[in-house]
């Protein structure tokens, strides 16, 4: 699969694209590219890490609902209202955002670093876009009595229970997956897409695991289709996608081009990886992979136009091109 960005009548760069969808036993039924390479989940992980800090019980104990659930899941705008939520989940256990080991950076959402440059305000850790991570991360060693201050190591009790709810989901031993350091500090696995399409098949259907398992990603799963705005924000692809679809698809992207979908109707995982890493590819490919495995209704795929083909636009905003998809799949 091949993602082109046009200028003028030319194909000025190429994007190509893996990409796998799964049932919830593993079974392939569409694939493009190397499907079997250890591919880092990133952000793509996060609904399960959230899955993991509900199984624990610490969600019931502070109170977290839908809006908490799916900050929690989220690669967030750091929006006012996003901001409000992860603060409102630090005070609920007794902590606030100093106990954030994620790091500050600027809202992605420019209108909201715009006001906080007007009120004369620098970014704090609750501005990155993984500080609801974090907090549910935090909530998980509060409730079970775990160091709050170590809690990025990959030895960290919490972060063992995280990896091996992420290792049941992907029939996979965690200590047979390669690990490395997320871009917020935290421990990330790396899998193969067929197994990560697996794992997102089984938070589709809630089938092939626990008792325990399906109930909490049930859980965040409701919560991500309640609360599409609190997943990413205003502009964004995976909140557009949940909204477009009511939640039939419960999206998730993470960087360096990996995207991962829940296909609830279908009960299938699609998940993708733009080889080079490219932001700007994940969401055509993500659309045209969607719409040739039937994920949409009438209408569903018309609705995304905008992050099927972006506009390539030049400093004073002239449309000087666009990012498209052009899909060479291969039937499994």
């Amino acid at each position: 699969m091949i993602v082109v960005v046009t200028r003028g009548p030319l194909v000025e760069s190429r994007h190509d694209v893996a990409a796998c969808v799964a049932d919830a036993r593993g079974t392939v039924t569409f694939a493009t590219g190397d499907v079997e390479r250890p591919v880092f989940l990133r952000s793509c992980a996060k609904p399960f890490i959230a899955a993991a800090v509900a199984a624990s019980g610490a969600a019931e104990r502070f109170g977290f609902g839908d809006r908490e659930l799916a900050v929690m899941s989220a690669s967030h705008n750091g929006e006012p209202f996003h901001v409000a939520a992860v603060r409102g989940m630090l005070e609920a256990m007794g902590l606030d955002e100093t106990s954030l080991r994620c790091g500050a950076h600027a809202p992605a959402y420019e209108p909201a670093a715009d006001a906080l440059r007007a009120a004369g305000e620098a970014p704090s850790a609750l501005h990155n876009n993984c500080s609801g991570k974090h907090a549910g991360i935090l909530a998980l060693c509060v409730h079970l009595g775990l160091d709050v201050a170590t809690y990025l190591e990959p030895e960290h009790p919490a972060q063992q229970r995280i990896l091996a709810l992420c290792g049941r989901l992907a029939d996979e031993s965690p200590a047979a997956m390669p690990l490395g350091i997320d871009g917020c500090g935290i421990p990330v696995y790396a899998t193969s897409l067929r197994r990560a399409a697996q794992s997102f098949a089984r938070f589709a259907t809630l089938d092939g695991v626990s008792d325990a398992d399906a109930r909490a990603l049930e859980r965040v799963r409701r919560a991500m289709r309640a609360e599409p705005r609190y997943v990413a924000g205003t502009g964004r692809f995976d909140t557009a996608l949940i909204e477009a679809t009511g939640g039939r698809i419960v999206a998730k992207a993470g960087a360096e081009g990996v995207h991962g979908d829940a296909l609830v109707r279908e009960g299938l995982g699609l998940t993708l990886k733009v080889l080079d890493g490219a932001r700007r590819a994940a969401a055509p490919a993500a659309i045209d992979l969607l719409r040739e495995v039937g994920a949409f209704a009438p209408g569903e795929a018309e609705r995304l136009r905008d992050f099927a083909m972006p506009v390539v636009r030049n400093v004073v905003g002239v449309a000087v091109g666009r990012v498209a998809a052009e899909a060479d799949t291969i039937p499994a």
